[in-house]
């Protein structure tokens, strides 16, 4: 059985941004990349709203998905692939943070998982860092209007995958861009619709699926 631990922010958590709620599990992409890889593989999702990379909110506490990373990897332990998924919340205007600074965030998370082994993790897993989809232009309306400023949210969203990609080769990750697939809400322009969630799965199981080919 191949386990798959997806560590990510409210779009692994499956955030509905139409309802104000959470996903079914059946149409977050989680659950339908579950349904796609099938039999022999167990993912494993791992999504909190909120989480940064590497950085201590001052506003919404206990975010800091290198604080969380630690523990989950020993309780989820052993797994053979991560899918790393962060960096739509270090956008925020409070973190002052450039593309450059989000994807440090994101290597400091890839050292953590090549080196951390807890006792039942006799090697390091393979690591499939995904590049957070860019936020929408309208990002400044909804329940999250004005946690992001539009203009410096979209143009470092948009430089990230460049950056990522970056250290995804320095690491010897798997990369893909979610940007490719996403379908972005048009209530705020931050979280996936359903078909969204669809897409990133149909955009990741393949990518995962050569993980154990090679």
């Amino acid at each position: 059985m191949r386990r798959i631990l997806c560590y990510g922010d409210s779009n692994t958590w499956g955030y509905d941004a139409a309802a104000d709620d959470r996903f079914p599990e059946e149409v977050r992409w989680t659950g339908v990349l579950q349904q796609l890889l099938g039999e022999g593989f167990r993912v494993i999702e791992e999504g909190q709203p909120g989480r940064t990379t590497v950085w201590d909110d001052p506003i919404e506490e206990h975010r800091n998905g290198k604080t969380a990373l630690y523990s989950v990897l020993e309780s989820q332990s052993p797994v053979d692939l991560v899918v790393l998924m962060l960096g739509t919340n270090d956008l925020k205007p409070r973190f002052s943070l450039n593309a450059f600074d989000i994807a440090a965030g994101l290597e400091r998370l890839v050292r953590i998982i090549q080196t951390h082994l807890p006792t039942a993790q006799r090697r390091p897993p393979e690591i499939l860092l995904v590049c957070p989809p860019p936020v929408g232009e309208w990002v400044d309306r909804g329940s999250i209007a004005g946690m992001f400023t539009g203009a410096h949210s979209v143009a470092v969203s948009r430089e990230l995958p460049r950056q990522v990609e970056k250290i995804a080769r320095q690491y010897g990750c798997r990369f893909c861009d979610a940007g490719e697939a996403a379908q972005l809400s048009p209530v705020d322009g931050v979280h996936l619709t359903a078909q969204g969630h669809r897409n990133l799965a149909g955009l990741l199981a393949p990518v995962i699926r050569a993980c154990f080919l090679t």
